[in-house]
Formats: structure tokens, C-alpha cells, sequence
């Protein structure tokens, strides 16, 4: 107990900055964790923390240790909160990783909701369209777009997406709609930087064709939103997510192009550590966004809407 204890001493210490705010947190006095940390010095026979009157650094020997000992902590409160009743496990910090241009249009409504009903998590959401490490960045779960070929993540399929090509009737009356895959590359492409097609545009036809298309980009945005409010605003073609604008094109404010062309489907995936036991609020939180994305047909190929 006496090690758990100089162990939170010293995470807590690099967490909140000085020996005061983790003694404060801690409910102990400051030179309690200052002899902590000594006595776990003194015990490796190496220094963990560079100390100055402002600020504490770990140490090159002190950042390996710091994760070691940071994993450990989380494991027993993971531990503990296993054999507690669900109302207490459904307690305490939930760190997760969703894609920026598809949280602030969709899942914001939902992360509320999650909330409401769940007062003593604390949600600490990331909002990225980069692909970040899970595992380094410590992350209870995230949700992945596309294929997912990392074996240190346990991965969950929650649907595949239908995915379609958009421009509004303005840049279309101007430069004209294109009647095949082959078209494309005389038109204002707005390409996703991180999608793994690059410049190319893969299609599927109604029988089945398979064809792929390389595209000049005319603006590259790593954020699938600013694509859509640069289609929005008459800049060019680009592609999303048939749900995320299925209202927009029902307004007429957007429309699909190459509508007899299909993208490949999209899978969409939940993944966590393989490394750790997952707690339920974990398996609750995906269960929900699973129940909300059914409810709200997320994963259904979405209404037809006729083109021009």
C-alpha cells in the first residue's frame, strides 16, 4: 500500500504540476509527497523529477516510469470499480477519440444526452480527424472510420456507411454536371487530406464496374466540415457521408453527383486497448452510440433524392 501510495503521489505530482496541488488533491501534506517521491528515488537509484521553484520535469529515467506507474494506478481503480455496482462503475473520467467533422454535426446532441444520464462520468472527448494512437494518447475508446489494422486494438463494428459525391446546384449549373467517372477531372475537386484513396476517386457502377479516377485537387482540408461548407459555398465536388447531409440535400441546398456511381462502402468501427479491461462505462458508451446510430439510420443507404 505504502508504494501505491508514493506511486499516486508521483503521477499526481506530473498530472497537476507541483507537490501542493497533488497533496491538496491527495488530502495530504506536501512534505508527505516530496518524501514519497524521494523514497521511490532513493529505491531506483535514479532521479524521475528535475525540481525547480516553479515547475517540476520528469527526467528522461522519470517519463518511462511515469507511464508504468500511470498505467498501474488506472488498472487498480479498474479493478476496483469491477466488483462495485454498476451505478458506481458508471462513474469517473471516460477519455474518447471521435472524428471532428462528424462529432460536431452529429454526435454533439448525443454526447449530451450520454451525460445527462450520467452525471458522475467525467467525458473528456478529443475531436480529430487525424488518426491518433489510441494507446499513447490513453484513450478508453475512439471511433474509426475505415478499415482498422492495428492488433493492439480490440475493434467493434458498428455499421458501414454510405459515402457519395456533392456539389451544389450553383457550381453545377455553372460548370455542368458530370455524366461519368471520367468527367471528373475537369471539375474543382475538394479532396480529404487524410483519406487513404489520395488523389484517386475509386467507383463502383450498377453492374458492378470498378473503376478509378485520378483528380486535381483545387482545395485539400483535413477536416471533413470545412469541405462541406466549401461545397456548400459553390468552391467545387467533394465527397461525404450520405447521412451527415442527407438534409442537406433534401433542401435541394446540395446535390449527389454521379448518382448511378457508388463509393466504396465506408466501415465504422469503435476500438480500445487491447491491453486493458474494458469498464462498463466503456461498453455502455458504445452500446448507446450503437442504439443511436440504428435509431437514427445511420447506417441505411438513406432517402433517394431525385437529381437535375
Amino acid at each position: 500500500m505504502e508504494k501505491i501510495s508514493a506511486l499516486s503521489g508521483f503521477v499526481h505530482s506530473v498530472k497537476l504540476g507541483s507537490f501542493s496541488a497533488a497533496a491538496k488533491h491527495l488530502g495530504i501534506s506536501q512534505p508527505a509527497v516530496s518524501q514519497q517521491i524521494r523514497g521511490l528515488e532513493d529505491h531506483l537509484g535514479t532521479r524521475l523529477l528535475n525540481r525547480t521553484t516553479r515547475q517540476l520535469r520528469l527526467t528522461e529515467a522519470g517519463e518511462r516510469y511515469y507511464a508504468y506507474a500511470r498505467d498501474i494506478l488506472d488498472r487498480i481503480a479498474e479493478a476496483d470499480r469491477s466488483v462495485q455496482s454498476d451505478e458506481a462503475q458508471m462513474s469517473g473520467p471516460l477519455s474518447i477519440g471521435l472524428p471532428l467533422g462528424f462529432s460536431e454535426s452529429v454526435l454533439s446532441d448525443f454526447l449530451i444526452r450520454f451525460k445527462q444520464n450520467h452525471p458522475s462520468i467525467l467525458l473528456d472527448v478529443s475531436l480529430s480527424d487525424i488518426f491518433v494512437d489510441v494507446i499513447q494518447e490513453r484513450l478508453d475508446l475512439a471511433i474509426r472510420m475505415g478499415e482498422i489494422s492495428d492488433d493492439r486494438l480490440i475493434v467493434r463494428k458498428l455499421g458501414t456507411a454510405q459515402r457519395c459525391l456533392i456539389a451544389s446546384p450553383d457550381y453545377l449549373d455553372r460548370r455542368g454536371r458530370p455524366q461519368h467517372p471520367a468527367d471528373l477531372p475537369d471539375h474543382d475537386y475538394l479532396l480529404y487530406r487524410n483519406i487513404s484513396t489520395g488523389d484517386r476517386v475509386p467507383f463502383i457502377s450498377t453492374i458492378g464496374e470498378r473503376l478509378s479516377v485520378r483528380i486535381v485537387p483545387s482545395m485539400i482540408v483535413n477536416n471533413t466540415a470545412t469541405l462541406r461548407q466549401a461545397a456548400l459555398a459553390g468552391l467545387g465536388i467533394t465527397l461525404a457521408n450520405r447521412w451527415l447531409i442527407d438534409p442537406l440535400l433534401r433542401s435541394g441546398e446540395l446535390e449527389l453527383v454521379l448518382p448511378d456511381w457508388q463509393y466504396p462502402p465506408h466501415p465504422i468501427h469503435a476500438v480500445y486497448p487491447s491491453n486493458r479491461f474494458i469498464p462498463l462505462k466503456v461498453r455502455r458508451f458504445v452500446d448507446s452510440l450503437q442504439t443511436f446510430f440504428d435509431h437514427h439510420g445511420a447506417f441505411n443507404n438513406g432517402l433517394q433524392v431525385a437529381h437535375r
